[in-house]
């Protein structure tokens, strides 16, 4: 669970990932499976904290989809987060989706990892002037820090984003 209280076994859930809860409005639900014990956890989005397993309490590789629609809310997170912009065609993009899941799960309470789709929203990719893909921007405290376009190997990827990664305080 996380400090917020935004994370549940999935078991009885009857909301579907990504979808907004009938029961609440605060966003979109995702579905984060954890990586010490396989619990299925859904999850929204949170601006304070990281989200941990209901059932271990570790924390969870945090990956989801956003749209134009649910952008905001998914950015708006107090870890660091790495947006997407990729395209299921594009052979580059495939080749970086593995690695962002990988450093989501190495770094899992320190990254976020929001994936968005240029073909099926572009007005986002507009927002990021993504001209090629993937282009990976870089948000902390909502603010760009940092862009990445075109594909790049784990340990060049790993250097170039630790400085964001690292714990304060």
């Amino acid at each position: 669970m996380t400090a917020e209280g935004t994370s549940s076994n999935e078991k009885g859930a009857g909301e579907t990932p990504g979808a907004p809860s009938a029961s609440s409005s605060i966003g979109p639900v995702s579905i984060l499976t954890c990586a010490n014990c396989g619990a299925r956890n859904r999850i929204r989005p949170s601006n304070r904290g990281a989200p941990h397993c209901s059932v271990c309490g570790k924390p969870l590789p945090w990956v989801v989809d956003a749209t134009d629609q649910t952008f905001p809310v998914e950015a708006d997170a107090a870890v660091a987060v790495v947006v997407d912009l990729w395209a299921p065609w594009c052979g580059p993009c495939r080749f970086v989706s593995p690695i962002l899941e990988e450093l989501a799960r190495d770094f899992a309470g320190r990254l976020k990892i929001v994936k968005v789709n240029v073909d099926e929203n572009p007005m986002l990719a507009q927002q990021f002037d993504a001209r090629s893909i993937p282009t990976l921007m870089v948000l902390k405290s909502g603010r760009v820090v940092d862009r990445i376009v075109g594909a790049m190997p784990k340990p060049d990827l790993t250097v170039r984003l630790t400085p964001y990664l690292l714990k304060t305080g």
